[in-house]
């Protein structure tokens, strides 16, 4: 057994905990809704989504959901 593997899966228990040590600067994911998925996608604290609401409202269920998730790891943008 390596000790020093089992202090790191402690240790990276230990960070998982602590949202506010993570920031995501951008990324892109599926998000499966309930009737389509869509791509949504954060860059510079800009969320775009392809779905019609989005589009529209420059907001939607599916960007707001991950404002919630990621909570503490992102910042949006007021200007977007």
């Amino acid at each position: 057994m390596d000790y020093g593997l089992i202090g790191k899966l402690e240790k990276a228990k230990r960070y998982a905990e602590d949202r506010k040590r993570f920031h995501f600067d951008s990324f892109t994911l599926t998000f499966r809704g309930d009737n389509n998925d869509h791509v949504v996608r954060f860059n510079n604290g800009v969320f775009r989504c392809d779905c019609e609401f989005f589009i529209t409202h420059r907001r939607c269920s599916h960007t707001m959901a991950l404002e919630i998730l990621l909570k503490d790891m992102i910042t949006v943008s007021e200007a977007a």
